[in-house]
């Protein structure tokens, strides 16, 4: 009871962001996924330049070292995957899901090593630009059998 009431006041008050259509949420679920397989794209491209392109400014990548923080040390920290003419990896979306707000989305699917086969699982966030463009906040690769 409590909890619907707080739910109504912050409605009234205008402190709840507004639920979207089903529709909108599928739109924005297929943007998202779009992105993400542009994103994938650029490693199998070979164009880093790209590859940066869709990095927030703030964007955290998290890997077995430190995590890498904003656009600059992310860029400079997967330059070397991008300078061979063979991508060592590939990835593409699974699941994505878009919070109502449509301001995030989290994107989780399979890497694969250049044969094919699965060798672990990205886990990405995006965040929704004033523009209405999608950019990484944060990524988090896992081997398949910690993730699955």
């Amino acid at each position: 009871m409590m909890k619907r009431f707080l739910v109504l006041a912050a409605a009234l008050l205008g402190t709840a962001p507004a639920p979207r259509a089903q529709a909108d949420l599928v739109a924005l679920v297929s943007q998202v996924r779009d992105t993400e397989r542009a994103f994938a794209k650029t490693m199998a491209d070979r164009d880093h330049n790209a590859f940066a392109s869709f990095l927030s400014d703030e964007a955290v990548f998290m890997g077995e070292g430190p995590a890498l923080r904003g656009r600059q040390a992310v860029a400079a920290g997967w330059k070397r995957l991008y300078d061979a003419p063979r991508a060592p990896f590939s990835w593409e979306p699974e699941a994505v899901e878009v919070l109502e707000s449509g301001t995030l989305a989290l994107n989780t699917g399979p890497v694969r090593d250049p044969q094919g086969k699965r060798v672990g699982t990205f886990n990405s966030i995006w965040r929704r630009e004033a523009n209405g463009a999608w950019k990484i906040v944060f990524d988090k690769g896992c081997p398949p059998c910690n993730c699955q």
